[in-house]
């Protein structure tokens, strides 16, 4: 989502006359576009006050500017570090010195792709999940699904380009309604991209387990242009750290999803999303994880060690698990995940 957000920033910034610099040293306007899921990815932004300061000595009319996944209580401090703060679904008004001409929303912007033969398509942006760790309800907001004539429009243009995977992208594309006809949910709009005429892949990212409907597994199942590639994040393999997490789902619910789909598409390239080291996760929670890794046999998983994160639910537990321990039980998932991959 966020290398999609850039294509749109890129987009406006060229059609308001800006060309991109060799150099950063030699812009007089630098944007960056900012994720707030992790602390250390926040971390990074906050590194660049420094470098900013040296380049308005060599550049006083140089301008800088802040957007992306940025939370409201981090807006205050970034703004003594950026000339603006900016969401990023205001990209039409933003204050560019050379303004396009042209009013539209995140959504109705052309982005400018940076892959020739892959597109990024967002169907929705935002979330009303509030899973304890994150902070994306926060920065992006509530759900907002995008018009699904335009989603078909945008496909059938970059289709005639001769572009070959198609990516639907939203913080949880399955809770995705067209705003104009609910009845076309995420498996319907599937469906309807599955019918463009033409030699293409579709790919999509990233589901919830918690409403991955038996319709969109037949859809799935039934495709001749799914990549066969899906991400289905799990988050941890122990009901309690999940209801911790906020995840409405049970371990057994979650493998039994996962079989249905491994009954529909026998050869899905599986993989997910986990987090080690959640507060309060005990080592028997975590073999738990462990076991469910051994059972699923993913073929890649995203592991990530737990960090307190200011704006969570989960900020105000004790993180209780060691860098250490965090930094080992990844590597205990890992092993299980090569393992897998060497036996193949």
């Amino acid at each position: 989502m966020n290398k999609s957000d850039s294509e749109r920033i890129a987009a406006v910034l060229e059609s308001a006359d800006y060309r991109p610099a060799q150099r950063i040293e030699q812009a007089d306007l630098i944007v960056v576009n900012m994720c707030s899921v992790r602390q250390s990815a926040v971390d990074r932004v906050f590194g660049l006050n420094k470098k900013l300061k040296e380049l308005k000595t060599i550049n006083y009319k140089l301008k800088t500017i802040l957007t992306g996944c940025v939370l409201k209580k981090d807006k205050n401090v970034f703004s003594k570090i950026f000339d603006y703060v900016l969401d990023i679904k205001d990209l039409s008004d933003w204050p560019l010195e050379k303004k396009s001409k042209k009013k539209s929303d995140y959504f109705r912007i052309v982005p400018k792709y940076t892959s020739k033969s892959s597109a990024f398509i967002p169907v929705s942006n935002g979330c009303v999940n509030f899973c304890s760790y994150c902070v994306v309800p926060f920065t992006r907001g509530s759900l907002v699904c995008r018009n699904h004539k335009e989603i078909l429009k945008e496909i059938k243009c970059l289709i005639k380009k001769e572009f070959k995977e198609i990516w639907l992208l939203g913080q949880n594309v399955n809770d995705y309604h067209s705003p104009i006809d609910p009845s076309v949910n995420f498996a319907k709009l599937f469906r309807m991209i599955e019918n463009i005429p033409g030699k293409f892949k579709i790919f999509f990212m990233s589901p919830n387990p918690k409403n991955f409907s038996g319709e969109l597994i037949d859809a799935l199942s039934k495709s001749k242009k799914f990549g066969k590639r899906l991400n289905l994040p799990v988050q941890s393999g122990d009901n309690k750290i999940l209801k911790k997490m906020n995840r409405p789902y049970t371990v057994q619910q979650y493998k039994n999803l996962v079989k249905k789909i491994r009954k529909g598409i026998p050869d899905i390239n599986l993989s997910t999303d986990i987090i080690v080291g959640f507060p309060g996760e005990t080592k028997k929670q975590f073999e738990n994880t462990a076991k469910l890794f051994r059972e699923i046999k993913f073929n890649i998983a995203y592991i990530a060690k737990y960090s307190p994160r200011p704006g969570t639910t989960a900020y105000k537990m004790k993180d209780n698990v060691s860098w250490e321990e965090k930094k080992r039980r990844e590597k205990v998932l890992q092993k299980i995940i090569n393992r897998k991959n060497k036996n193949e």
